[in-house]
């Protein structure tokens, strides 16, 4: 599925509102697809840098400075989708930030969609210590010394394995003239030679088969549906 990247002028204290829509900086993340692919076309006046964590990297760290907060994350965590509700599902998937599965280590992560998801009713109470295993996983991916930042500019691509690396954009100040903004074209991608993903991702990717899955594959299936006909990767 291919979107943009821009600033809409909105403000992601509206809970319906995707952080990329705005300018303010995104905070390490990852993505509802296997692969994200970012190509800049345009660059912003300042700030936007993008920047990769290791999520093999914070888990090496976390169990090594505090082991018992590492094994809070493989507790599952009620995650705010944000408006992006599939039919018959609930406002909030239910998926641990670290998934053993298969001898890999797979993560999914978004702190402020895990922070908003406690305003649905009968989401999961965070407890004191899920909360402190969260901030000392952010002071983790916020540390120098364990990310590395990148200044994307025009005609630059960026491939990013989400099950295996966290991504953040830093805040940007835009130009003034409408051509001139940041503007970026993200492809997510779901390659038939994907790792396999525990039962829990569903909630989120749906179909687990490599190659059919992915919130841009069950966004592409709704699209063809509404249309009439169905995608060939889909038959």
């Amino acid at each position: 599925m291919l979107g943009h990247v821009r600033d809409m002028g909105l403000s992601s204290d509206d809970p319906n509102v995707r952080i990329y829509q705005t300018h303010e900086r995104q905070t390490f993340h990852t993505d509802s697809a296997d692969v994200v692919g970012l190509l800049c076309l345009q660059t912003a006046r300042s700030g936007g840098a993008s920047a990769l964590v290791s999520s093999t990297t914070l888990y090496n760290e976390m169990r090594a400075r505090r082991p018992e907060l590492a094994a809070c994350l493989f507790e599952p965590l009620a995650t705010d989708r944000r408006g992006e509700v599939p039919p018959g599902a609930k406002p909030y998937f239910e998926i641990p930030v670290f998934n053993w599965h298969v001898a890999r280590l797979s993560a999914i992560y978004q702190r402020q969609y895990i922070d908003s998801a406690q305003r649905f009713a009968d989401a999961p109470r965070l407890s004191a210590r899920q909360i402190e295993a969260l901030d000392l996983f952010d002071a983790l991916t916020n540390d120098p010394a364990l990310h590395f930042t990148m200044e994307l500019q025009r005609g630059d691509m960026q491939f990013v394995h989400n099950h295996a690396l966290l991504h953040d954009r830093t805040a940007f100040v835009d130009w003034p003239q409408p051509e001139r903004r940041r503007h970026l074209l993200r492809l997510w991608l779901a390659p038939e030679s994907a790792r396999p993903l525990p039962e829990a991702f569903a909630q989120r990717y749906g179909a687990l088969a490599p190659g059919r899955r992915g919130w841009c594959s069950q966004r592409r299936r709704a699209i063809a549906r509404h249309a009439g006909v169905v995608p060939v990767s889909a038959q």
